[in-house]
């Protein structure tokens, strides 16, 4: 206050100093004097200059006057200003000093306690730093850099100080404040906040101990809490598995939707309401003696939900006083695993039928499986495998029985063998034992841990693979030394392979076919000896073809007079092989011997025509015999002496034998003609067989051969011709007992089956020698087979064509010294065969 009075008098006398020089300098104009002669001048002096002026002199002089009483104004006038001035100055250094105390109590307070302040001005990315640094840096850096403070990391973890970072810069562009409570890297616990205040960012970062450190925890505590608890209830009431809660007195405290719509409640306040059960009466009382016995509850039980029994895993636990508890559906799980355990038998009954060894170990090198296939490879006793050995026993078994080769170092063969449980791939190896047998052993491990032991024993399949590498080169050199000429041409219609034979047939150049030429250079360089282009475009086509691959013959007439027969083979890869060979001399071979033949089925026809003529022929008398032989033998002809009854009895037997024969040379040629026909009907077996034993008779008395027939009464009838039925029976029969012993028996047996009636006719026979059982159907084949009879040849013919006229066929089954079957198979349907036939 006293510089502003000092300053406000200095400013008044340099206004008095101004107005006394200025009338002084008025005094010496009107004197007319200098100024600077000016002060010595009296008052006097003045006033009597001042009376002498005239009227021009006196207007300046005024002038002056008027000029100086403004210049005295204005300096008083300034002289009150700055008064005034003063007085404002000093009021507001007091404000300054009140507020400067202000901010010093208001910092004293601040950091009365450790705590750092960061600042950002509007538009300013410098920030005002303050406080304890301590706090954040290591003592080493506490006078670094503000970059230092503001680079979050290095006092910061990596996670609190990226959410330090997001949250300062949220704070500095968009005024969102934060709190956050982090922990630093040497582990002090602070609390972060951030706010916008008067166009500032502000940071306040202190640390939190004692009271405020508890309430802090608390705070976060309760608020983990308070989400953690909202987010139990939000999953619970989003959880599709019924989840409820009791109280100590058994009452429904809490239940979800899911329990809700399990027991077909309204809502979930229906279903507390009404307080609906899910489990039934049984199963709430096991639970509940659990529950009161020991504090949680486990079970898999049945719960109808919707009209459909399902099976839930019920979990319950002691909670707050009362219970909670949530049934999670397990119906999928439980048939998921009783198809798993199925699947597993099936598998283990699978392997145990395999003729491979199995054998599988589980994590621990146990045995937990082996089949029956295993135990006979090794020969290992079944109690000792039950027993669950460990897979180092087992090999050590193996060994001192000598059943593996010896190794050089066991332990280490062991060890890697042992590798496959660490293994993901599966590893191939082939053992050799002592006996000879070599086995391929495959280690697969097993996604649960262990490992599956598959033993083969490929023993014979070493020996083919030798013996097929044996034959693979015992066929080249068999190919390249055939008389056949063999080329073989890929599917890109190219040579593969071909042989000496086939490049001297054709004349070309084995040099030139081992550049594997196309099949149309081929063709050309084999045109100069045959050059039918259809033949050769058959030829291409077989080779190259994709579809309806089939073998195709074609013969080649070659220029040079020779014969050419070819093949095409088509190969499972896609080649084709073409095999080329010389029939010249087959081919005229070949045209001699059916020009032969042409003449032998001339000669042939000429027979069967004169059999056919002169049985006609010999049938016409021989009626006659045969009528006048019945004649002689009637009473009313006249008694006949016992010898010519006996001469009478021989040619009747002679004329009706040859009158058979006769008869049956007629069906033979009319069945060669293909003139005869059969007259169908119901065909009675019972009948049929009465009438064909009917005529054997007397031949059965004569050799004293006793007939056994086998026959079901039920057996019935079928289509076919009756007569030609018993004709082939009577020569079965008769067949029978030519070649049979005396005091024999001959049988016939008659079976039917679905579609087919079968006759039998067993003799006692010598039998048929098998080089001439193809001959005994063929037209006067007749031998005696050791038995001295000898027949025309005739009846086994016939046999076969009237059987094989009906549809069926014959069979023979003999063996020499054991007697001969024959066996005749006869359709029941003659409509179906003739309609096959069609």
């Amino acid at each position: 206050m006293s510089g502003v009075i000092a300053k406000m008098r200095r400013t008044l006398l340099s206004c008095t100093s101004l107005a006394r020089n200025g009338l002084v300098a008025v005094g010496a104009m009107l004197v007319g004097v200098a100024p600077a002669q000016a002060g010595d001048l009296t008052f006097s002096q003045v006033i009597s200059a001042f009376f002498d002026l005239n009227h021009q002199e006196i207007a300046v002089l005024t002038t002056a006057l008027a000029l100086l009483g403004f210049s005295v104004l204005a300096a008083i006038l300034l002289m009150r200003s700055r008064v005034r001035a003063a007085k404002s100055e000093a009021r507001l250094r007091s404000d300054i000093q009140s507020l400067q105390s202000e901010a010093d109590r208001f910092r004293a307070l601040l950091f009365a306690e450790p705590q750092v302040l960061i600042s950002w001005a509007a538009g300013d990315n410098r920030p005002q730093i303050s406080g304890d640094t301590s706090l954040l840096l290591p003592q080493d850096f506490q006078q670094s850099s503000p970059q230092r403070i503001l680079a979050f990391g290095s006092w910061l973890p990596p996670e609190p100080a990226l959410q330090m970072d997001h949250a300062v810069d949220a704070l500095r562009e968009a005024g969102e404040g934060f709190l956050l409570h982090l922990t630093t890297s040497n582990g002090r616990a602070i609390e972060s906040m951030g706010r916008a205040i008067g166009g500032q960012a502000i940071v306040r970062i202190r640390e939190l101990s004692g009271l405020r450190r508890e309430l802090a925890e608390t705070n976060l505590r309760h608020k983990a809490l308070m989400e953690e608890t909202e987010l139990l209830r939000g999953f619970a009431a989003a959880a599709p598995w019924p989840i409820w809660t009791k109280r100590a007195k058994g009452g429904l405290g809490y239940a979800n939707a899911a329990y809700a719509r399990a027991t077909e409640a309204a809502s979930v306040a229906d279903a507390i309401d009404r307080n609906l059960e899910l489990l039934d009466s049984g199963a709430r009382n096991d639970m509940e003696r659990t529950l009161h016995d020991k504090a949680a509850f486990t079970a898999r039980l049945p719960i109808v939900v919707g009209g459909e029994r399902r099976f839930y895993d019920v979990h319950a636990l002691n909670a707050g006083g009362g219970s909670v508890g949530i049934a999670i559906d397990a119906s999928e799980a439980t048939a998921l695993s009783a198809a798993l355990v199925r699947m597993a038998e099936a598998h283990r009954r699978t392997l145990d039928q395999l003729s491979s060894g199995v054998a599988v170990f589980d994590a621990q090198r146990r045995l937990s499986f082996y089949n029956d296939s295993y135990r006979r490879l090794w020969d290992l006793d079944r109690a000792f495998l039950d027993s669950n050995p460990d897979d180092s026993s087992v090999l050590d078994r193996l060994r001192a029985a000598r059943k593996i080769a010896e190794q050089p170092d066991f332990r280490a063969w062991k060890a890697k063998l042992h590798e496959a449980y660490r293994a993901v791939d599966p590893a191939k190896d082939t053992w050799y034992l002592p006996d000879g047998r070599a086995l391929s052993v495959v280690t697969t491990p097993n996604p649960e841990g262990g490992v599956t032991y598959l033993f083969d024993d490929v023993t014979e399949s070493l020996d083919l693979a030798r013996r097929f590498d044996a034959l693979i080169r015992v066929q080249r050199e068999t190919l390249d030394n055939l008389a056949e000429a063999v080329a073989v041409f890929g599917s890109n219609g190219r040579a593969q392979l071909f042989n000496p034979a086939f490049a001297k047939m054709w004349k070309l150049s084995p040099d030139a076919l081992r550049e594997q030429p196309h099949i149309e250079t081929v063709v050309a360089w084999c045109k100069p000896l045959f050059d039918d282009a259809a033949t050769w475009q058959t030829l291409r086509g077989a080779i190259t073809a994709i579809e309806n691959r089939i073998e195709v013959p074609l013969k080649f007439e070659r220029k040079d007079g020779s014969v050419l027969d070819c093949m095409t083979m088509p190969l499972p890869d896609g080649a084709t092989m073409l095999t080329f060979q010389d029939i010249t001399d087959t081919e005229n071979f070949e045209r001699a011997l059916r020009e032969r033949n042409e003449a032998l089925e001339a000669a042939d026809k000429m027979k069967i025509d004169f059999v056919h003529h002169v049985s006609y022929e010999l049938r016409s008398p021989l009626t006659t015999i045969i009528g006048f032989a019945h004649l002689l033998t009637d009473p009313a002809t006249g008694p006949l002496m016992p010898k010519q009854a006996e001469y009478l009895n021989y040619i009747t037997t002679s004329t009706n034998s040859l009158y058979a024969l006769i008869n049956n040379i007629l069906d033979l040629a009319t069945i060669d003609a293909g003139a005869m026909t059969l007259e169908l009907g119901p065909v009675d077996i019972r009948k049929t067989i009465d009438d064909a034993a009917e005529g054997i008779q007397d031949r059965l008395a004569r050799d004293r051969i006793e007939l056994k027939v086998d026959l079901d009464p039920e057996i019935g009838s079928f289509v076919g011709d009756q007569r030609r039925v018993v004709q082939v029976l009577y020569n079965l029969l008769a067949n029978a007992i030519e070649f049979s012993p005396r005091d024999t028996t001959v049988g016939l047996s008659a079976r039917r089956t679905e579609h087919h009636v079968i006759f039998t006719v067993t003799d006692s026979g010598p039998g048929i020698p098998p080089d001439l059982k193809d001959k005994v159907f063929d037209w006067f084949e007749g031998h005696s087979n050791g038995s001295g009879r000898r027949g025309a040849g005739l009846g086994l013919s016939l046999v076969r064509s009237f059987v094989e006229l009906h549809g069926g066929n014959v069979r023979v089954d003999s063996s020499v010294g054991k007697g001969t079957t024959v066996t005749c198979d006869f359709p029941t349907d003659q409509a179906a065969h003739r309609n096959a036939a069609e």
